[in-house]
Formats: structure tokens, C-alpha cells, sequence
């Protein structure tokens, strides 16, 4: 039986109109300039409406060589709905306006076989953005390969938890078939975030939300998931994906591959100039074979 997730945000976060959709997404991609490669076995990409994020998501998705991939993990957090763990999708099929994306159920059963993953409400995974703003993407740079995707909800996990999915996954990384979509912003600032953290030397208020993020973008380059915990936790940043980047990086630090994630673009939706603004900051990367 086909259980449909529709395109719940077609219309507002980005537009519904297919043949618009694709001019954009193309015209992004070109834009960044970057060559495909076979050695790209994932990204990290941020997830908000388009016209915030779009051009700096491309900078993650123009890297993707489609030829040899099958499967698409994709993870990201949860915004609205509460979960100590990770849950998976119940549909079979994920619409988009550039055409249907088909979960693989056979990977979706394996990982329920585990007992550790949580089965979500179609009204829990269409209520959330922060899988299907990859989604536009995925259909435009798989088109005409056959591709299925794994949507996994990442719950606000613990430290034991983040590692034991990580643990998990990681056999998953080791077959080249597989790639991974890694849903997150980085710094939201503002009172309305409840997130104000300002260091003066840095001069203006945008440039020390910058050299915040940078400096939790270099961790996650050296792939030190225990070094972004303690940089989590002393810093407070408030990234929105950290649980989903967390057991990417414990998935990376488990598996037999050597894959490198290296950040390619990095943006904020305004510049904070006082206390009254406000920002959230986007980040692009590529998880690459190393050597």
C-alpha cells in the first residue's frame, strides 16, 4: 500500500511550481562552480526556506556524482516533536514537486529490526522541514537514477545515544552505494532564539557569530564528535543539527572508510549589527574519501 508524505512545505518554504523550482535549483548549482565526484559520500546542508538557504545548500548538493549511488540517508532533527531517539518514516513515498522520491523499505526494516529506532506519524514527518528541504535537491541531482531515500528523525539524543546510532549506521558508510544528507542550520542569534552570545574582540556582532560557527565548523572537520560535544556544551551554539551532525561524525569515526568532511560555503540570512537583530547563520559540506 502506497502511504504518501506529501510536499507539505511546497508553496511557502520554497515554490510548488516544478518548472520555477528546477530553473532555481540549476541556476544555484551552477553557480557554485564545483565539479561532481564519485568521492563525495555525503554533505551537510542547512534547511531553511529557500530563499534564505538555497544558494548555500547548492554549494553541498552541487558536489553529488549520482552515477553509483542507490540510497540516501538523510538526517535531520526534530523541531516540533519530541524524542529521546531516532525515528523512521512510515511512508513509502516522499513527493516532491520535481517528482516522487521512494523510501527504501527494505533499509527501513532492517533498522526497525534493531529495536532502537521509533516509527514517526505521517503528521509528525510532514509537519517537519528539516528533511524535505533536502528533498528538492535530491530529486533535481538524482534525477533519472534510481535512487531511494532513508529519512531518519534525529530525537534530542544523549551523548550515549548519538554514539550508538553512530555505531550503528557506520557499516552502511562502508558501501559506496550509500550516501548520507545531513540536515542543519548553524548559529541562531537573537533574543527570539534566546541566543546572544557576543565576544567584543571580534569586533561587530555578526563577525563573533561567525568566528563562533567557524570554530564549530572546524571541529566537525577534524571529525572529533567528542570535541563538538565539549565545544556544544561550552559555547552553547546554537546549531539546530547537532544531533544528526554527531552521529554522522560517530558513523565517520566507525566505519572502515576514511571520509573527511570539509565545509565549502558559509553564510548568514542578515548581518547583526545590535542587540535588537537577528540571524541564522548556513553551512555547506562535503563528506569526502580521504586517500
Amino acid at each position: 500500500m502506497e502511504r504518501v508524505r506529501r510536499a507539505s512545505h511546497a508553496g511557502s518554504w520554497y515554490t510548488d511550481d516544478p518548472s520555477k523550482l528546477g530553473e532555481d535549483l540549476d541556476g544555484w548549482l551552477q553557480a557554485t562552480g564545483l565539479p561532481k565526484s564519485s568521492d563525495v559520500r555525503g554533505v551537510i546542508a542547512p534547511h531553511a526556506g529557500y530563499s534564505y538557504s538555497g544558494p548555500a545548500a547548492a554549494f553541498a548538493f552541487a558536489n553529488i556524482d549520482p552515477t553509483n549511488i542507490s540510497r540516501v540517508f538523510l538526517l535531520g532533527p526534530s523541531h516540533h516533536h519530541y524524542t529521546p531517539k531516532c525515528a523512521l518514516s512510515k511512508a513509502t513515498v516522499y513527493k516532491t514537486p520535481l517528482g516522487d522520491l521512494p523510501i527504501d523499505l527494505e533499509a527501513i526494516e532492517e533498522l526497525l529490526a534493531t529495536g532502537k529506532f521509533e516509527v514517526m506519524d505521517l503528521q509528525v514527518d510532514e509537519a517537519e522541514h528539516s528533511m524535505e528541504m533536502h528533498l528538492p535537491y535530491l530529486a533535481k541531482v538524482f534525477h533519472g537514477y534510481p535512487v531511494k531515500i532513508v529519512p531518519i528523525l534525529v530525537g534530542a539524543l544523549n551523548s550515549a545515544n548519538e554514539a550508538m546510532y553512530g555505531r550503528l549506521l557506520a557499516k552502511y558508510v562502508d558501501d559506496p552505494k550509500n550516501f548520507f544528507s545531513v540536515s542543519s542550520d548553524f548559529c541562531h542569534w537573537g533574543s527570539r532564539f534566546n541566543y546572544m552570545h557576543y565576544e567584543r574582540k571580534h569586533g561587530a556582532i555578526y563577525k563573533s557569530i561567525e568566528a563562533l560557527d567557524r570554530m564549530g565548523m572546524e571541529i566537525i572537520e577534524t571529525g572529533d564528535a567528542d570535541a563538538f560535544k565539549q565545544y556544544l556544551t561550552e559555547f552553547e551554539n546554537t546549531i539546530c543539527g547537532r544531533h544528526p551532525i554527531s552521529v554522522f561524525l560517530h558513523m565517520l569515526r566507525n566505519s572502515s572508510t576514511k571520509i573527511k568532511i570539509n565545509f565549502l560555503r558559509y553564510e548568514q540570512s542578515s548581518q547583526c549589527k545590535s542587540t535588537r537583530d537577528s540571524s541564522v547563520s548556513y553551512a555547506s559540506a562535503a563528506a569526502k574519501v580521504d586517500g
